[in-house]
């Protein structure tokens, strides 16, 4: 009981803006929390080294700005987040995008939109926006997260296949294919072995010993082999002269109002991507923990991590969905767990450091290349081809966005698509039912009118203007009225401008042909709108549900109105007017 509310991120100010970390400690934490931390956050740690230094090559920067962002934007989203368990640090979501803001803006750009992304992180958790980017339709992540998947399987052929070109490797992808098709010829068979190799390991000790390191050992042992034989691969050293043993000194990118505009675009692209790439890692892990983040906090705690990061030349930090599992499967206790994964890897670089220049690149190509396969989302891809036509086009072309033209315009697209889907579905779902009173009673009389002067239309769904064309030309095609005409609201749920407009033409026709309205069953809410728009008594009245309406229109007609306190009729039961 203690805070469901504040467990979503509803509660009061103070409660609402707390990191877990804090939860955690106020819940008591011990001997035995802190062990099961310490494991958690060394397997993890284990499973960031190989994975960040990957993804920061295939970034176009150096290995070390992945550790850098795992190290500080980990230990800083742990401290500060909404989530007991996220891990945070470089994601393969980015790769593209960090590729080209490095290739548009040089690194030093990159760094300075890292760190406006971070403050329009910091400005939505605090608005309390978070809620809302969960809100991105189901086809439009996985086509997405496959199209990202795609590009970075693509971005790894090169190395995967030990392929030289001539010039800059193009960015993008057709580009890309068509001048790794015409290089194919330089294609070296012992980096593709390497690779194979890699893969096989990897594999093959995730089904054999699932709780093994299984990417570390496989680039232990591909760095082991090119040392010790001496082999003619691309290693880290050869490309990049190793990696530093610790953590540089914090520093500002050059920052001018000029290079602020430039890269403005590119920050909100990392900031929506960061915010729903960390806030489904957190609701990952909600389901296999039992827990609930606080996703407002989470995106205020991914603000600071990535502001962090960038100040010690890291890439962009997000929550991280493999390694939040893992944490997760690992029995960590808390927020713990992610600090100390942060300290792990920084012991690592210590102490490490000289034998990363011996990692093949080929070996680095071969995980990322595995990562891609995994984040596609195969089976939940054909699974929604399969089950519905709509949503498969919402998937498809925010597939296809995303791979040939660009990230946030693949988001943009699908995110809109979705919604005229959605609404055109909301739209079918809306219905008016009646009909006119003839000369005898219409088969359901006793449900849909009482006798041949009160006719009862039904409206069922949400009254909205991509339905309020329908609606109106429904009720257009009524020739002529009873005395009275009730309209039944109780299975709306909610209207716009477009659907009240609709209804206030209606009705204006209905007065004018001499008969009376009355609204029944209108929530309170809608009732007001209603009122704002216009539709308030003595235009219309307004009761408790068709049987109060029937009643009133029964006494109406027997020459009996009923006047409330003021002096106006009314339908309501009582003589109280309700909401108008």
């Amino acid at each position: 009981m203690h805070g469901n509310l504040k467990e979503h991120g509803r509660g009061r100010w103070p409660e609402a803006f707390t990191p877990k970390l804090v939860t955690v400690l106020r819940e008591g934490y011990g001997g035995p929390a802190l062990a099961r931390d310490a494991i958690a956050g060394l397997t993890v740690a284990i499973v960031a080294l190989p994975l960040s230094m990957a993804i920061a090559i295939a970034s176009g920067a150096s290995p070390e700005s992945g550790l850098y962002a795992a190290i500080v934007g980990g230990a800083i989203v742990s401290a500060l987040g909404g989530s007991r368990y996220q891990i945070g640090g470089p994601a393969g979501a980015f790769i593209v995008l960090v590729a080209a803001i490095i290739a548009r803006h040089g690194f030093d750009g990159f760094l300075l939109a890292t760190m406006i992304a971070g403050l329009i992180l910091i400005a939505l958790g605090a608005l309390r926006l978070g809620t809302y980017i969960r809100y991105i339709p189901h086809p439009v992540i996985v086509g997405f997260t496959a199209g990202i998947a795609a590009i970075i399987f693509v971005s790894q052929l090169k190395d995967l296949f030990g392929i030289t070109l001539a010039g800059p490797e193009p960015g993008p992808v057709l580009d890309k294919l068509a001048a790794l098709g015409a290089a194919a010829g330089t294609a070296s068979p012992l980096s593709f072995a390497v690779a194979a190799a890699t893969i096989a390991v990897i594999v093959g000790m995730k089904r054999l010993k699932p709780t093994a390191p299984g990417m570390l050992i496989a680039v232990a042992l591909a760095a082991a082999a090119t040392a010790v034989l001496s082999l003619p691969l691309e290693t880290i050293g050869t490309r990049f002269g190793g990696i530093p043993n610790g953590l540089p000194a914090p520093a500002l990118p050059t920052v001018t109002w000029e290079r602020v505009i430039t890269v403005l675009p590119d920050a909100f692209a990392i900031a929506l991507l960061g915010g729903i790439e960390s806030l489904l890692s957190a609701v990952v892990a909600d389901g296999m923990s039992g827990r609930r983040h606080r996703s407002n906090v989470e995106l205020v705690a991914q603000g600071f991590a990535n502001i962090g990061s960038a100040l010690f030349g890291g890439l962009c930090v997000t929550g991280t969905i493999a390694r939040t599992a893992t944490n997760v499967r690992s029995g960590a206790a808390g927020p713990i767990a992610g600090i100390l994964h942060a300290a792990f890897l920084l012991g690592f670089m210590l102490i490490a450091a000289p034998l990363a220049s011996y990692v093949p690149l080929a070996a680095l190509a071969g995980v990322l290349a595995l990562v891609a396969w995994n984040m596609a989302e195969k089976h939940e891809f054909a699974a929604i081809i399969r089950r519905s036509r709509s949503e498969a086009v919402v998937l498809l072309v925010t597939f296809l966005v995303v791979v040939f033209r660009d990230l946030t315009e693949g988001i943009l697209v699908g995110v809109v698509l979705g919604a005229f889907v959605f609404m055109h579905r909301m739209a079918t779902m809306v219905g008016v039912e009646g009909a006119e009173p003839a000369g005898g009673a219409s088969p359901d009389e006793s449900e849909t009118a009482s006798g041949r002067d009160v006719m009862v239309y039904r409206f069922t769904g949400p009254l909205f203007f991509a339905a309020s064309s329908t609606v109106a030309a429904t009720l257009e095609r009524i020739g002529r009225f009873p005395p009275f005409v009730v309209l039944d609201l109780s299975a709306v749920p909610l209207a716009d401008s477009s659907a009240i407009q609709g209804l206030a033409s209606f009705v204006a026709r209905v007065r004018m042909s001499g008969a009376s309205v009355v609204v029944a069953g209108a929530r309170p809410d809608l009732r007001r709108f209603l009122a704002r728009a216009g539709l308030k008594p003595p235009i219309v009245r307004y009761a408790a549900d068709v049987a109060a309406a029937r009643a009133y229109a029964e006494r109406a007609l027997a020459g009996e109105p009923r006047t409330d306190a003021g002096g106006e009729e009314d339908a309501d039961e009582g003589g109280s007017r309700r909401g108008a």
